[in-house]
This record gives C-alpha cells, structure tokens and sequence, in this order.
C-alpha cells in the first residue's frame, strides 16, 4: 500500500514511527522532547517538536500521516481561530473543585453517568471550561471553538481548514460526547461554560480528517490511550493494565458502559468498539513506599518479594496511600493487617506489597468483569510489569494469562496503523469496518497454570481484610 507515519504528542515528547502500511514494519523513528511545562502548554511548542522529531527527511516518501496526542487538555479558539490562552492540560490540579462543582449542578454522579458515561473529573475538558467560566470570564466569554491536543495538531497540517474533525475516541475523554449514543452534548458545555462553543465533526475510525496541500493524506487521529490500544492489537477478551504511580484499567467491549456510581468511564475506541475504563490511585507509589521503608529499590524489593511465599504469612496491605477512588474511599489512608511475630520480616512486608497493589488493581478489573466485560488475557504496561515479581504474582490474581509487550511507542504505533487503515480505504484495498492486520506486538506470556487456587486464596485473603476495614466498599464485594 506504501508508507505511513504516527506521531505521538505527549506531554513529554513528539515521537514518529515510520512503517510499511502492509506489514507494519518499523522503518524509521524520530523524537524530540517537549518543554517541561506545568498544567498549561504552548501549543506552537508542540509544532516545533514535530519539526525537529521528523528532521533529516524522516517523512520522505510517507503517504498518509496519523496522530495521537495527550488526552485531557483543551485548546480554546477565538472568533478567528486564534488561541484564547494557553492550552490546559491533563495535570491541572485547579480544576478539582470545578469538576465537584459540575457534578452537582447536573445532579450527581449517575446523572452524568448516564447523560456520557463518566463523571466529571480534574481531567475532563468539560471541568476546564467550568474553572474557565469562573476564573477567567474574559477568556470564556471569548471562547467560540474547543478542541483537545490532537484535533488542533490534525487541523495544523491540514493548513487550519474551515473544517475540523476529531475522533469519537478523543471525544469520548472530553466530558460533552457520549459513547452510547455517539454525540456531541452541547448542553453541557453552556451548563459548564456559560454559553454554546463550537466543536468539532467526529470521523469514523477510518476516514480521513483531509490532505494536506501537497496530498498527503492525514488520517482521523485518537487520544494516547486509544491509540495505544490499537498499537497493540488489542481486542475482545482483552485487558490492559497500566503500572504508573496510579493504575489505570481497560478492555475492549462492545458496547459503551453507563455505571450510576461513575466508578466506570466509558471510553471509545480507535476502531467502532468501547473502552471502558476503571481507575485507581495506588500503583506504584506502593511499591516505592515499601521499597523506601526496607532501604532497597524496585529490583531489591523484588527480590525480597520472592524470598516470601503466596500470602505473606498472613500479611494484608490495602494500597489506598493516596486515598482511593476504585472503591470510593477519597480520605481513607492504606492499612497494614495480620501482623504476627512470625509475619515482621522485611520478606513478607515485600511480598504484601506486590500481592496489595495487584489486588487493588484486581478489584478494578472485576468491576468490568462485574459488568459482562470478557476478559481472557491481560497486558501489562510499565517498567514495573518487567519486575519478577510481579510476573509471579500477577497471573494468579487476575486469572487470566497475563501478556507484558517489549517497549515500544505503542500510542504512536497505533497512530500509524490508523493512517495505513485510512490510505488503504482511499485506495481501495481495505474494508472502512477491517483495518489493516498488523503483526501483534512481541511478548512475553504468563499464564497462572497450577497456581490458580493459590492465588485465589490470596485474593480471598485480601477481599475478607478489606470487607473488614471498609464494609461495603463494594456492593457484595469484588
């Protein structure tokens, strides 16, 4: 079919994958950081970057161009397409008390989950423009068009056409589309902003958002995370957890999931389908808090972890340092159970650790289980998925073989499989309902095997200290 690129915008760097748009070989990389910034970006930045990521003719001979950018930022236009200010973005803390704000002036959490499949978060483009509404009246009422990180780079290559597209995946994380029913909700943008903005036409998965003057085709683009997704080849059956500080939990569905407690977010995809989300705030943060108290790092932690056996002679941490939101414990603090003489070894404590943090991000995946989510195999995405560890443990508690892909620029994978998708609808080659199949990415594989009940058993340890500690913290438990 030719050659095809991605570009990833994240709010660290620009990185380009060139790729045969048949077989999806990688045949060239760039990249180029970003400034460090705090919650607000110079989007003319994020134009420099690509510039200096696709130098020394890193684009030659490429057809089609897709692009993925950082989710959760909003761009806000003038009358004239002129940037009101600078670009909020996903980390802005300032926003917390717009999105509580927001949320009761719909009516609560299961209105918003029903009106777009998510409650309002510090994140969300709808929460930014509520802070906006209240904080800067003179850029709200300025504001006339909104876009997220990756419409604005799309409609830049495309020369700033009349026209603007996005894609029902970035779409979905804006807090104003709804999965379910595949629109835009005007109402509450003028509920958070105080009057009507103009947004931008949602693609299919495989239609071009246009060419740029020189012909270049420029496919639809999608957030980091849904293009990540189909970088990776996920689908039906499949998880994908993400070992940052916090955690983050997602498969692939077939429909959009509406949750009256807001506890799922309801995601779409890059391809037609759903991603519904659960979020947690303990990952990692865990493991560096225990590493921290035993003198060790990850590795060493690690490695104690494994010098302890399933269950930690009894040892139970609930991971919620940080609070946590999958269950819905915002002011509680983590809790350490079933110290014995025989349990205070810096081994067990390790061991612990590792079993808490992958049962709270269990928890997590059972809420989708919970709610007819298919859930057969399970990546894991992070540095932390390399440890032992957490190799040994991970399978046994999730039930299901567990998948941990080589490192890899996924989101910008994902990105380039989107253009290769479009050039070859344009060409005349592929189906606009099958995009083009691409090799899955290289794993490592995990499966729980003869250690299934033992991980059971352990998982049945933690829920009972759980239970015990936070009565109902799930309906009927996880």
């Amino acid at each position: 079919m030719g050659i095809v690129a991605g570009l990833d915008s994240s709010t660290e760097s620009t990185s380009i994958v060139v790729c045969d748009a048949e077989t999806g070989t990688v045949l060239r990389q760039g990249y180029a950081p970003h400034p460090t910034t705090g919650p607000e970006g110079d989007p003319q930045a994020w134009l420099v970057s690509l510039g200096e990521a696709a130098a020394g003719g890193l684009l030659e001979g490429v057809q089609a161009i897709g692009v993925s950018a950082q989710q959760h930022g909003l761009l806000v236009l003038d009358a004239g397409g002129v940037l009101v200010r600078p670009a909020m973005l996903g980390n802005d803390r300032r926003v917390q008390a717009a999105a509580a704000d927001l949320t009761d002036a719909l009516g609560g959490r299961a209105a918003w989950a029903e009106a777009v499949g998510s409650v309002p978060q510090a994140g969300q483009a709808v929460a930014k423009l509520r802070w906006l509404a209240r904080n800067e009246p003179e850029s709200a009422t300025r504001a006339a068009a909104l876009m997220q990180p990756h419409d604005w780079l799309v409609w830049q290559l495309l020369g700033r056409p009349v026209r603007r597209t996005t894609d029902r995946g970035a779409a979905s994380s804006t807090g104003y589309w709804s999965a379910a029913t595949g629109s835009w909700r005007p109402d509450l943008v003028e509920l958070a902003l105080g009057r009507q903005a103009a947004l931008p036409d949602v693609l299919h998965p495989a239609e071009p958002a246009g060419h740029t003057p020189e012909g270049l085709l420029i496919s639809a683009g999608t957030g980091e995370t849904m293009a990540a997704a189909f970088g990776l080849g996920v689908g039906p059956g499949d998880a994908v957890i993400s070992l940052g500080a916090s955690g983050s939990v997602f498969a692939v569905h077939h429909e959009a999931l509406v949750d009256p407690t807001g506890t799922i977010t309801s995601f779409a995809d890059a391809t037609g389908r759903h991603l519904p989300v659960v979020h947690t705030l303990n990952a990692v943060r865990v493991l560096r808090g225990t590493a921290e108290i035993l003198g060790t790092d990850l590795n060493g932690l690690s490695e104690l972890a494994l010098r302890s056996t399933p269950g930690a002679y009894g040892l139970v941490l609930l991971p919620y340092l940080e609070g946590e939101r999958t269950p819905h414990l915002p002011h509680t603090a983590g809790t350490l159970a079933g110290l014995r003489r025989e349990s205070m070894k810096p081994e067990h404590l390790a061991r612990a650790a590792f079993e808490g943090m992958l049962c709270g991000l269990t928890d997590a995946l059972d809420v989708l289980r919970g709610r007819g989510v298919d859930v057969r195999r399970v990546f894991l995405l992070g540095a932390t998925a390399e440890l032992p560890a957490v190799q040994a443990v991970a399978p046994t508690l999730f039930g299901a073989q567990v998948v941990v892909p080589q490192a890899a620029d996924y989101a910008a994978l994902g990105a380039a499989r989107q253009a290769a998708w479009a050039l070859g609808v344009q060409q005349g080659v592929l189906s606009h309902l099958e995009p083009p199949r691409w090799p899955a990415a290289a794993c490592q594989v995990f499966e729980p095997g003869e250690d299934l009940a033992v991980g059971q058993a352990v998982r049945q340890q933690y829920v009972t200290v759980r239970e015990q500690t936070h009565p109902g913290a799930f309906q009927g438990g996880a």
